[in-house]
């Protein structure tokens, strides 16, 4: 890494995950579980606190596939992003991005086309502070710490408009990040103000929490009281994102039924339904 600083991935050398007694996190509040940093949890990682990983565990205790779940989302991140490079897309907005982890957007794109550039967007600082790594090493990726509640914001800023040419099509990504948006803050507005920034043979790439059993009905009761945010919606709910797109084969599907490398045995688990997704196409003309 290249922040002075130093990030909690530099610091396990007690075994426990926990940062050494010389590293403090500095502009960021360990107190307070932070989205990104509870899914680094689910996924296994150690860029998390024990007020993240209490809420991984609970979620663990609902549904016991959880972890699974956080790989389901990341494979179709990856075959989401390889679809969109093949029909040569080469400029990827990823909006609450995350942290970094393997296969990130950028690797997946520039694996299948050097010159792709890619922009993540999080409001999490500590986000930023690990893809500073990214800044040193790439000049066609950069990280912008800021709210996807604010489109104009986001759209305007000069380090999104530095790489992303708006007059040709984008890779939109809003992959696990909308059910964090309440009703009350008008998710379908949000993404609807992104759709409209796009130019024509743009893709938008989209996932979503899925109301699919009581289980999941019960997982999104923990997550908005421990976390504050989790909206679980109906595969009806989600497909209203892509409204006005041209719809991506097989449409907005659980997500390990999204253009699947491997068979899919049925019937599909509580874990494999619990997140819904697709990919739709801006109309050309």
């Amino acid at each position: 890494m290249t922040d002075d600083s130093r990030t909690a991935d530099d610091h396990a050398a007690n075994g426990t995950g926990e940062p050494d007694d010389g590293w403090r996190p500095v502009g960021i509040d360990i107190s307070t579980p932070s989205i990104a940093r509870v899914y680094d949890a689910v996924l296994g990682g150690k860029d998390n606190y024990p007020v993240d990983r209490a809420i991984a565990q609970a979620s663990l205790a609902i549904v016991p596939e959880i972890g699974d779940v956080g790989r389901y989302n990341r494979e179709i991140l990856g075959r989401g992003v390889r679809f969109m490079a093949e029909q040569g897309i080469r400029q990827f907005l990823d909006l609450g991005s995350g942290l970094p982890t393997v296969q990130n957007t950028h690797q997946v794109a520039q694996a299948h086309s050097p010159e792709a550039r890619v922009v993540y967007v999080d409001k999490d600082p500590i986000v930023l502070a690990h893809g500073r790594a990214l800044l040193a090493e790439n000049d066609r990726t950069t990280v912008v710490t800021a709210d996807l509640r604010n489109p104009a914001e986001i759209l305007d800023h000069p380090d999104v408009r530095a790489l992303i040419d708006f007059d040709e099509p984008i890779g939109l990504m809003l992959v696990g990040v909308v059910h964090h948006l309440n009703d009350d803050e008008g998710p379908g507005d949000i993404v609807e103000e992104y759709k409209k920034a796009l130019p024509p043979g743009s893709y938008l790439f989209l996932t979503h929490f899925c109301a699919s059993s009581p289980d999941a009905v019960a997982l999104e009761k923990a997550l908005l009281t421990d976390l504050g945010s989790g909206r679980f919606r109906t595969l009806e709910e989600i497909g209203a994102y892509f409204d006005g797109f041209e719809s991506v084969e097989p449409g907005v599907v659980f997500l390990p039924q999204w253009r699947p490398e491997e068979p899919v045995e049925e019937p599909l688990t509580v874990g494999q339904k619990l997140m819904a997704g697709g990919i739709a196409r801006k109309p050309t003309a």
